[in-house]
């Protein structure tokens, strides 16, 4: 049976083939760079474990490892493309959600997509090849509210999402956001870009987990007033290790999920990615799962090996 995302008619949650269910995922940023045994491995020590989603973008670059599924003008790319669905394929056989997420760069991870007009065509090279995977979703812009590279403007992510609907009218997007969403704009996420739910990428700071369940409520109680019912409140990329100072533990990751969970929330993230205090990011996790750096379960290290175990 292939597995299928929806929206439960609450508002609030996700369905998997009809089912509710909480999206507990991990991110696997440059999975279009690994093997197929890595995939294949990691895959399942997630699912053993209860993760049912990963996060994957089809535009990475970096430590000079361009694995993207889309040239600079959107283009399909192969393997990229290829991979991509390949990806796809298997999580739908285990039953596990793929995000895939677009971006346009920010200098440091290069991703092909310059302005609108690739941007555009790469959104519907790819909403054309994964038609057929109804376990995916797609994220329109990572972090489109930063002001670089990144910035995409709301009337943009509304043309973006008229032409998914053109090819694909039953696939779920959204457009996720750097650190808290301001409730001031959650109707133009909602009413202008169209997306089907929210993804607020919450701070790195220690004061974090103790704020996501009420930060939840807010976005819950802010849909409500603006269409009358709820959407998914979806923590797609909340704080990793080896960002900056703070080093959460695995009780930082536990509380945070906890505060999502217990506050209605529809999904949350188990993040990682390489470490920026190292001039060569090592390890670097999700972000290059090379043959020459490994699978992502061989570069953890040992705070979050106890984080997803919890």
């Amino acid at each position: 049976m292939a597995t299928v995302l929806t929206i439960d008619p609450d508002g609030m949650r996700f369905r998997i083939n009809g089912r509710p269910v909480f999206l507990l995922g991990a991110s696997y940023y440059g999975g279009l760079g690994a093997s197929d045994g890595f995939i294949a491995a990691d895959l399942a020590d997630l699912r053993g474990l209860g993760f049912n989603w990963i996060r994957v973008w089809c535009t990475w670059g970096a430590f000079g490892r361009d694995v993207s599924a889309v040239g600079r003008s959107g283009e399909a790319s192969e393997p990229g493309m290829s991979r991509l669905a390949a990806l796809c394929e298997r999580a739908d056989g285990l039953g596990m959600v793929v995000d895939v997420t677009f971006s346009r760069g920010n200098g440091v991870v290069n991703p092909p997509l310059h302005g609108q007009s690739s941007h555009l065509a790469a959104l519907r090279a790819v909403a054309e090849r994964l038609k057929p995977y109804r376990n995916v979703y797609l994220d329109m812009g990572n972090e489109r509210n930063i002001l670089d590279r990144r910035f995409v403007r709301f009337e943009d992510l509304a043309e973006l999402r008229r032409a998914i609907r053109d090819i694909d009218p039953d696939r779920l997007a959204t457009a996720s956001a750097s650190e808290d969403i301001p409730l001031t704009d959650v109707s133009r996420y909602l009413l202008l870009a169209g997306v089907d739910f929210l993804a607020p990428h919450r701070p790195r700071s220690a004061g974090s987990p103790a704020q996501t369940a009420a930060r939840t409520r807010e976005y819950l109680d802010e849909a409500r007033r603006v269409l009358g019912h709820p959407v998914p409140v979806h923590y797609q990329e909340p704080f990793r290790r080896d960002w900056r100072a703070w080093q959460p533990a695995a009780e930082d990751f536990v509380a945070d999920l906890r505060g999502a969970i217990e506050s209605g929330a529809a999904g949350w993230c188990f993040h990682n990615g390489d470490a920026q205090g190292r001039d060569d990011g090592r390890p670097r996790r999700s972000f290059d799962m090379s043959d020459d750096e490994g699978r992502l379960f061989d570069q953890l290290d040992d705070e979050e090996r106890r984080s997803i175990e919890r």
